[in-house]
């Protein structure tokens, strides 16, 4: 089983990064969850999803003890970095967190995850930068699986898919 949290402000893509996830669970066959949870401004406004996969049955979407947290901004990393169980992941964009983990028993990964985006040419995909990061730290789907899935979630939209594997293969490099 792995929980996730993955928090940040509205518009950063933390929904969508989530339901990657979920998506990539589906067709892998696997028992997903994915549960949002966002202020009533939207853009720019709090924004987080918890997002359960297993290979049973998930009893609950709700997560107080994550695997991993993924922080897309300081506010949310703050807010959960004390509930990530120890041993467990925390993936912080320092593009907009200059801030360190405090804890010492929890696994760290600092993306400049939108300086990366940028680098590929697509400055709306950091939160797709952060996926490719997750995904090698956590093994939860080999790549290829997520690259299919990104071209299956973008298939009425073609013309992003190339920006969004060339971002999430920059990630999974970071």
């Amino acid at each position: 089983m792995e929980k996730i949290i993955i928090a940040g402000f509205g518009g950063q893509g933390v929904l969508s990064l989530g339901q990657l996830i979920a998506y990539a669970a589906m067709y892998e066959g696997k028992e997903v969850t994915w549960l949002p949870s966002y202020g009533p401004e939207m853009r720019g406004g709090t924004a987080n999803c918890s997002v359960v996969v297993d290979d049973k049955p998930v009893a609950s979407p709700v997560i107080a003890v994550p695997d991993c947290l993924i922080a897309m901004n300081k506010p949310s990393l703050h807010k959960f970095e004390n509930n990530v169980r120890p041993g467990g992941t925390v993936i912080v964009n320092s593009s907009l967190i200059e801030d360190k983990v405090a804890r010492s028993d929890v696994n760290v990964r600092y993306i400049d995850a939108n300086a990366i985006a940028h680098s590929v040419g697509n400055d709306k995909a950091a939160s797709i930068v952060i996926l490719g990061a997750y995904i090698k730290a956590s093994g939860l789907f080999p790549e290829a699986v997520m690259l299919a899935t990104i071209e299956k979630v973008f298939a009425a939209k073609p013309k992003f898919i190339p920006s969004n594997k060339d971002a999430f293969l920059a990630g999974f490099s970071a």
